[in-house]
């Protein structure tokens, strides 16, 4: 029954990790036009339908790879918090940029620097709540 709980637990926490992830990423994201994005009528209604909506989008597209990272540091009981940043970081730059790293390198003060940044911390802050919510127990059930 235990393992039961645990995946139930681990699916809540990758969800809730999705919604935290958007929340940061729209948040990075708009917070250079939020001004003029507030004087067109973007109000806080319109902020949460665009977090979920992009939560939903982030779930479908990182599920599989998630799953693997999930897999592997449940059945090595990684627990520690720096790992779930260090992956939810890594998970959301590969995703978004594939593995050619080299293609997006730019000149400091182009869009591509401040959304890598925007990414990895939206990775980062996946990685720490869902390591809050079910991580901390890591391979708990392998007692």
């Amino acid at each position: 029954m235990t393992i039961v709980a645990r995946i139930f637990l681990v699916i809540f926490a990758y969800f809730l990790a999705c919604i935290a992830a958007s929340a940061i990423l729209t948040i990075g994201t708009l917070t250079p036009e939020w001004d003029d994005l507030v004087a067109a009528g973007f109000n806080s209604t319109t902020a949460w339908i665009v977090i979920l909506v992009g939560a939903s989008a982030i779930a479908a597209i990182a599920m599989v790879p998630s799953l693997l990272l999930i897999a592997l540091t449940e059945g090595f009981g990684w627990r520690s918090i720096l790992v779930y940043g260090v992956l939810g970081a890594g998970l959301a730059l590969v995703l978004s940029y594939g593995l050619d790293f080299a293609g997006y390198v730019g000149d400091p003060d182009s869009f591509l620097v401040r959304e890598r940044e925007v990414l990895a911390a939206s990775g980062i802050v996946g990685g720490s709540v869902y390591w809050l919510i079910a991580g901390r127990a890591a391979g708990s059930w392998q007692r």
